[in-house]
């Protein structure tokens, strides 16, 4: 099996280090990474715009590149051919913080998975659950269970698929389990920030505290708060199909 493994962190990040060196359990291992942070870039990409894409000596026996473009963008450039053997599998992390409830959409790191799921490729997103950010991060549990995890998925279910990994930050023996989630709710404390003007143009910020969630047992964010490690299934059909049959039921008319 060839894997792919990137981030939305950047190419120096240690939980794409860590996990790309857990992921040779699995099989060869290539990287091709972000030069830089695109943290809450969301399912961006570059279309039309010129991308440069270079070697980068990462990791002893595996082969690293280095891109100027979004997460999505090292997806697709691996797929189209910058990343000259065929790839069998995709690896997105791992996130120094966790990816749950409406993260996803916000979330370079999941949405890298979704982009390789657009290719037809299983896309797998890993992320760390809430821990001291003033401390060193120890990524090597979190990569070894999620690796332990993808490796018991048969061959034959590893289609276009993406799966969210969400590991709570404690040593492997003190995690509780493995329970399969629904997206939770999360709850952003986010403040807008008046900073003056500047040549007649307002300078705003945005910034908060660390978003909560509702303890909604079945969903992710309870996973973690219990601390067992989260797998969600997404689909990339947004479809409410609840509010379809409402809507058909309005029988609308064009103008």
């Amino acid at each position: 099996m060839h894997i792919l493994v990137t981030n939305d962190d950047g190419i120096d990040s240690p939980g794409l280090h860590a996990l790309a060196i857990a992921a040779k359990r699995l099989g060869r291992v290539s990287v091709l990474a972000p030069d830089r942070n695109w943290s809450v870039s969301g399912h961006a990409r570059k279309l039309d715009q010129p991308l440069t894409v270079w070697n980068y000596p990462l990791l002893p026996g595996i082969n690293a590149s280095v891109c100027d473009g979004t997460p999505s963008d090292c997806v697709s450039l691996a797929m189209m051919g910058v990343v000259k053997e065929a790839i069998d599998l995709v690896l997105s992390g791992i996130n120094p913080h966790a990816n749950i409830g409406h993260d996803v959409t916000y979330s370079g790191t999941v949405t890298a998975a979704m982009e390789a799921a657009i290719y037809g490729l299983p896309g797998f997103a890993v992320s760390l659950g809430a821990h001291d950010s003033d401390a060193p991060v120890d990524f090597g549990p979190a990569a070894d269970a999620a690796i332990t995890i993808i490796g018991q998925f048969p061959p034959s279910a590893l289609d276009a698929r993406v799966l969210n990994i969400n590991v709570p930050y404690r040593p492997l023996s003190a995690i509780k389990g493995v329970a399969v989630t629904r997206l939770g709710v999360r709850h952003y404390h986010q403040e807008l920030v008046r900073q003056g003007f500047v040549d007649g143009r307002e300078q705003l910020t945005v910034s908060g505290s660390p978003p909560g969630g509702e303890m909604i047992p079945g969903t992710d964010y309870w996973a973690l708060s219990e601390g067992l490690i989260s797998v969600t299934p997404i689909s990339l059909d947004l479809t409410d199909y609840k509010e379809m049959s409402a809507i058909k039921a309005l029988s609308l008319a064009h103008i």
